[in-house]
């Protein structure tokens, strides 16, 4: 356990304090003293109103709760409801037009749609690939997933399936960067002369789509195309294996895939006290100096992982074309709720850990403030503040950046932030939401899961909720999908911020992620969350299919689809002709996913993994996932959908199942037979008790049972 250092009038845990005042702080110009002090000021001025927001959500949630125990027996009176929610001040009156005035946006985020990545900053290779996911080998993704339908067969390089990744990478080349009189499938030479892209002499149909070139001219070892924002690189060479069996000496297609990337604090990583973040800071640190890397093994042998370097080429003018070789990192801090035992306040309690969050995070990012080609061009820090009630937990987070950026000396609006529109009272004040920190807002998105997580917990007195895949078919998700896009538009985030939507939740299911995900760049969203690199690659083909832009200027125009009366509309089950066998199916499946993600996160500290679910298909399981499942099952245990013995009769069947599914991983710590440890317990807590999690969030079990399992091992 850790041991504390008086710093002022705060006590700090030793590994803090050393990171900090030996790695983070030299180069930045602050003294240790000017940090401990900034610290200490969040903590004992705004720590108090924090904690006044998370009683006013309780006290709300209280009422609302109350609202659905005295209805219960009528018939749901949406009119009546509506008007509740306005009078206790959930629900407040939306104010007039206006737009967001964030200036300083660097391109990625406001001038180019393209997929965002979302990674846990604890693994440095995670974060580093992430980074380095600007780019990616079309080819290698095509060939090394089920993209095209059917994976290639196991063994050596298959030249039958290589042959159909050419074509269809030709394909998509013909679609995005037609030729006139021909195609690129069968061009066998591309040449550049007077500042144009010859194709076997023919022009592109769109010559403004050539972007550069790299090498020779007559010859280019590289031709750089562009397409709504985004480029694609034809790479040659007669020596490579492809290339050498090209017409056009062909040997690769490069795409800018991951414009943005998370490196996220939050949700995907376990972190409960000090050593954990300064391992998630550490990794930070590494990501704005620039110099963070990681070694490992593969096939044998040690490969080093760095951050890429920026790309060269000749402009068709002559001139030298830089273009970025990263994605344009934001870092996900906590929300409001939790606290950490890393820093305890004068009077020995755990501060927020948002606030502890908020200032090192932004401390870490002077770094690239003062690099020339870092992650930021125009002098901004990216921080995306997840899990916010309502507009006054949004002003809550502007006041924090504001006292941020006074103690690290920053100018104003610096520290630009990314509204999380995950929880309903967020939702349904979504334009005032937007509002409260106008000058900051550079980014808002939709999250089913927790989105859904948090609408079962709002309305767990209302009456049992449908089965998970039919939550999703209810009205309310297509109204809240619609409103952030309308919300978004009218608030002057084109060209200024990104509206994203969610994660594609199944990284071994590529195809089905083709013909599915298009669906975000359709409905305006100018970035969607994706869980790896190769799908970074392969979603960024939507964008190339779809121009952002024209779709939010005809959404624009048409006006505002959905209004809060949609969103208000609760996902209850109604009629209910469930079978036993059904009930069982759904509680067994929820199961299941809790405890394939808990195990790992309590006994491991692993915070996001691919987790089997019943039919062994890979999900990307994170505490939003959870939360949905945990708070799923305990509104069928609190309507008597299920009983208890029956749901805990299918943890412990879910656990052998999930025992089953991990027998390869040396560390894994069995939860059958005894069904006593602590993972096991965990899992149980978030089921048994998850009505009275605050806002059935997971983070307080999953802590709590995290440092218990710390602690036996300091023992």
């Amino acid at each position: 356990m850790s041991k504390h250092i008086q710093k002022l009038d705060l006590q700090v845990a030793s590994e803090f304090v050393e990171f900090i005042e030996n790695q983070a702080l030299p180069g930045t110009g602050l003294t240790a003293d000017q940090f401990w002090a900034g610290l200490s000021t969040l903590a004992h001025d705004l720590g108090p109103q924090n904690h006044a927001l998370l009683e006013k959500r309780e006290d709300l949630q209280q009422k609302i709760d109350a609202w659905h125990v005295a209805h219960r027996e009528k018939a749901h009176d949406h009119a009546a409801y509506k008007t509740f929610l306005q009078e206790i001040g959930y629900l407040i009156p939306e104010g007039g037009d206006f737009e967001i005035d964030t200036t300083n946006v660097d391109p990625e985020i406001a001038q180019v749609p393209g997929p965002q990545l979302v990674v846990p900053i604890t693994n440095a290779r995670y974060a580093l690939n992430a980074a380095n996911a600007r780019w990616g080998s079309l080819y290698d993704c095509l060939y090394g997933t089920d993209a095209m339908g059917a994976r290639a067969p196991k063994g050596g390089y298959d030249r039958g399936h290589g042959a159909r990744v050419v074509a269809r990478a030709r394909v998509f080349l013909d679609e995005a960067f037609p030729i006139i009189g021909t195609s690129h499938a069968d061009v066998r030479r591309y040449y550049i002369q007077d500042g144009m892209l010859l194709v076997d002499d023919q022009p592109l149909m769109h010559p403004e789509k050539f972007a550069g070139y790299r090498g020779n001219p007559k010859a280019p070892d590289a031709v750089l195309l562009c397409n709504n924002g985004l480029h694609v690189e034809l790479v040659f060479d007669r020596a490579h294996m492809i290339g050498s069996r090209d017409q056009a000496c062909l040997a690769d297609v490069r795409m800018e895939s991951a414009m943005s990337a998370i490196m996220d604090c939050e949700d995907s990583v376990a972190c409960v006290d000090a050593a954990d973040k300064v391992q998630a800071y550490g990794n930070w640190l590494g990501l704005m100096r620039g110099d963070l890397e990681d070694s490992f093994d593969k096939a044998g042998r040690t490969v080093t992982r760095r951050l890429n370097p920026d790309r060269e080429f000749t402009a068709p003018d002559g001139s030298t074309l830089i273009l970025k070789g990263r994605a344009l990192l934001w870092v996900r801090n906590v929300g409001h709720l939790m606290t950490n035992p890393a820093v305890l306040d004068r009077d020995g309690n755990e501060i927020y850990e948002g606030l502890l969050d908020g200032l090192t995070t932004v401390m870490i990012a002077m770094h690239d403030l003062q690099r020339e080609s870092g992650n930021s061009v125009h002098g901004s820090v990216y921080v995306v503040k997840p899990k916010m009630h309502g507009p006054e937990e949004v002003a809550f987070t502007d006041r924090i950046f504001d006292k941020v950026e006074d103690i690290l000396g920053l100018p104003r609006h610096t520290v630009k932030i990314g509204i999380m529109d995950e929880e309903r009272r967020t939702t349904v004040n979504l334009k005032e939401c937007i509002r409260a920190a106008k000058s900051r807002v550079a980014f808002i998105n939709t999250g089913f899961l927790d989105r859904t997580g948090d609408e079962i917990h709002t309305s767990m007195e209302a009456g049992p909720f449908s089965r998970k895949d039919f939550i999703k078919r209810k009205a309310w998700i297509g109204a809240y999908e619609n409103m952030n896009v309308d919300i978004g538009l009218e608030c002057g985030l084109q060209g200024r911020a990104q509206i994203g939507k969610g994660m594609w939740a199944m990284p071994d299911l590529m195809t089905a992620m083709l013909e599915q995900k298009i669906e975000h760049p359709k409905a305006g969203a100018n970035c969607a969350w994706v869980p790896s690199p190769t799908a970074a690659t392969l979603h960024a083909l939507h964008y190339h299919k779809v121009d952002v832009f024209a779709v939010q200027d005809k959404l624009r125009a048409t006006g505002r689809r959905a209004h809060v009366d949609g969103v208000l509309e609760i996902p209850l089950a109604g009629f209910r002709n469930w079978s036993a066998a059904q009930i069982a199916r759904e509680v067994e499946n929820n199961a299941q996913g809790i405890l394939g993600y808990v195990v790992r996160w309590v006994d491991q500290g692993v915070g996001c993994s691919k987790v089997p679910d019943i039919n062994d298909v890979g999900l990307m399981e994170d505490r939003a996932t959870c939360r949905i499942s945990a708070q799923h099952i305990a509104n069928w245990l609190h309507h008597d959908v299920v009983s208890a013995q029956d749901v805990m009769g299918a943890m412990r069947k879910m656990a052998e199942v999930v025992d089953g599914q991990n027998t390869s991983d040396p560390v894994y710590q069995p939860m059958a037979p005894r069904f006593d440890g602590i993972a096991f317990q965990a899992a149980c807590d978030l089921v048994f008790k998850g009505r009275l999690q605050p806002s059935g969030y997971t983070e307080p079990v999953l802590h709590a049972r995290r440092l218990e399992i710390k602690a036996q091992g300091a023992l």
